[in-house]
């Protein structure tokens, strides 16, 4: 008994912070390889390439799932990384994506979606604790890829520019209705501090080495 207990005091403690720093950082370099598949492969590369060059910031979610045709429930999860004048790349801020039906096309179970956010306009309106795709009038919201809702002749001039990929092809997808919420719990496990997203992806107040790969990534893709 007294060796058993032994043991137990012997083994590694890891904290739930440590855990959670752990979970944030694998969604990082999920979101890292997101970036680097929607840029480098398939026929609509040099659209994606275009637009993330002149972003004012992304949101990559690097898997976007739909549960079931009975549930209908469908969401993933995503970070957000904003661009200063200067052309540099914030670590980034974590949000959840979740929506009742996001409507990506028939037989299509998940998807890595990137969001390039083309307006100062769009980046506020994203950053709110909570934004609702498609519920403000004022803000253009487009998609292009397969199955494509917007072109990207109409997609030039929007705040909000989406393209989706499936399995190693572009898809069509329809965020209409989703909603988008930022995660603060998960910015202070990754940072060790209470962020706002504005500090995060505007003012650039936080920052994890973790994220340097990710930065390089949209640095390769999208320097303008």
């Amino acid at each position: 008994m007294m060796l058993a207990i032994g043991l137990l005091f012997s083994l590694p403690v890891v904290s739930l912070p440590a855990v959670a720093q752990q979970e944030e950082q694998a969604l990082v370099d999920r979101a890292t390889l997101a970036v680097q598949e929607l840029m480098s492969t398939g026929d609509m590369t040099a659209d994606a390439i275009g637009f993330l060059q002149r972003a004012r910031a992304v949101m990559v979610c690097p898997r976007v799932f739909r549960a079931g045709f009975i549930l209908g429930g469908e969401g993933g999860s995503c970070v957000l990384v904003g661009r200063d004048g200067a052309g540099s790349w914030s670590s980034p801020a974590f949000y959840g994506l979740a929506s009742g039906s996001i409507g990506l096309q028939i037989g299509v179970q998940d998807a890595m979606v990137a969001m390039m956010i083309m307006s100062d306009r769009g980046l506020q309106a994203i950053m709110d604790s909570q934004f609702k795709v498609g519920a403000d009038a004022s803000l253009v919201f487009a998609t292009i890829g397969g199955g494509i809702q917007g072109s990207t002749t109409a997609a030039a001039g929007a705040d909000i520019v989406a393209i989706a990929k499936s399995r190693g092809l572009f898809a069509g997808v329809s965020l209409s209705g989703s909603v988008l919420s930022y995660r603060p719990n998960s910015a202070r496990a990754y940072y060790g501090r209470d962020h706002a997203a504005r500090q995060i992806v505007v003012a650039m107040e936080a920052h994890n080495p973790g994220a340097d790969p990710l930065r390089a990534m949209l640095l390769r893709y999208g320097a303008r």
